[in-house]
Formats: structure tokens, sequence, C-alpha cells
């Protein structure tokens, strides 16, 4: 029987790095990952429409990094960096009230994501963005996948949306592909993401697979 692996997951070291970067003892551990846990579901939801490509967590033992990685950074910055200075304030506030372990120096970097077209996790939310909007959800597949294969460095795009499709009474499971996807080679640089479109009648969950070619020990990062 076939296993699903994430491929995110499946080329940890060998392509990928972990998204919470940081070493503990057994005491420590449990507390860190809760506040990793808890900090990513708070900033989801917060920043939920401002684009976010992925959130990162460096800690070492005197500071925590928070690292935002969006398309649109603008927007989180605000002016002056009224924003970001806010965003810092909100997150010490929810530290505060979760009981999460204060780091002496604590830093967010807000970066920009240079082609959002190629990012899955910004694809997936512009698609559950355009459904939520009552966009026809077979023309919005069409209009991404062109998009998003029209990237100089994309080799490859898998789209697929499950649940009440147009309002149906009964689920159901779309998909559209151009290009290849070899999701079992490990050297094949293949971004993947998940999001939900929140609609009146349930949730549609969306999948978005991106292959970005295949990467050698030689290539320059």
């Amino acid at each position: 029987m076939s296993k699903k692996v994430h491929p995110y997951a499946h080329r940890l070291v060998i392509l990928r790095d972990w998204k919470s970067r940081w070493f503990a003892t057994d005491k420590k551990y449990q507390s860190f990952l809760r506040a990793d846990v808890l900090m990513r579901e708070y900033l989801v939801k917060k920043l939920r429409g401002l684009y976010i490509a992925s959130i990162e967590i460096e800690r070492s033992q005197k500071s925590t990094r928070l690292i935002i990685k969006t398309s649109r950074p603008g927007m989180i910055i605000g002016r002056n960096g009224e924003g970001a200075i806010k965003l810092k304030a909100d997150l010490v506030k929810f530290m505060k009230k979760h009981k999460i372990t204060q780091p002496e120096e604590f830093k967010v970097d807000i970066l920009e994501v240079s082609s959002p077209d190629s990012d899955a996790a910004i694809v997936s939310y512009m698609i559950a963005e355009s459904l939520e909007k009552r966009m026809p959800f077979r023309r919005v597949l069409k209009q991404m996948v062109e998009k998003v294969i029209a990237v100089r460095e994309v080799k490859g795009v898998r789209i697929v949306v499950g649940g009440r499709l147009g309002g149906a009474e009964m689920a159901r499971t779309e998909d559209i592909k151009r290009g290849n996807i070899p999701l079992q080679t490990f050297r094949a640089d293949i971004d993947f993401a998940r999001e939900r479109a929140h609609l009146p009648y349930g949730d549609i969950g969306i999948k978005v697979w991106i292959y970005k070619g295949e990467v050698f020990e030689n290539n320059d990062k």
C-alpha cells in the first residue's frame, strides 16, 4: 500500500531546514514546543489576508527571533514601522496571557518573498480568496495554474480542491495539473501548502504542489 508523506518533511535535511530552529533539554523542550505551536496559530489567524509564505522561529540561550516571510511586507510593517512595533507588542501580550516564558531579547523580522507566484502557501491563499469571493472554481484553478506555470523556474504545478464545490449538495474533489510533479525524488524541489476557503455552506480544502526543478550539490543555492 502506498503511504502519503508530506513533501516538506520528506526533504528535511536534504533540501529543507526546520521551520523551528533551536535545541533544548527535556525540561525546556515541552515549553518551547508549546510556545512555537501557540505563536504560529496566533500569527496565522492574525495575519490572514497578508499573503504569508512561512513563519520561522530561531532560539538561542537569551534571544528569540521570529521570521515572517510575506509577499506584502509593507502591509505588515506599516508607515514608519508602526505595524511591526504593534505586532511585536501584541506578541509579547499574547505570551504573557498564555504564560509563555519571555526571552531577554525578542526580534520580529519581516522578509519579502521575491517570487510570490511560485510560492505554494501564497498561491493557495490566493485561490482561497477567489473562492471566498464566489468566483467559479474551474476558472480560478485554470487562471492560477497558467499564472504559476508562466514563472520561469516552475517546472510543474498541481492544485486540488475538495468540498461542496459550487455550492453542490454532495462534496467532491477536482484537480488540475500542468507539467510534472516527481514526489518520490528527494532532490526535486517541491513546495507544498494546504489552505481552507471559508464559505457559508462549508469549508473548501485546497492543496497546492509546485515543482521548481532538481537541486544538485554543485548547484549554487
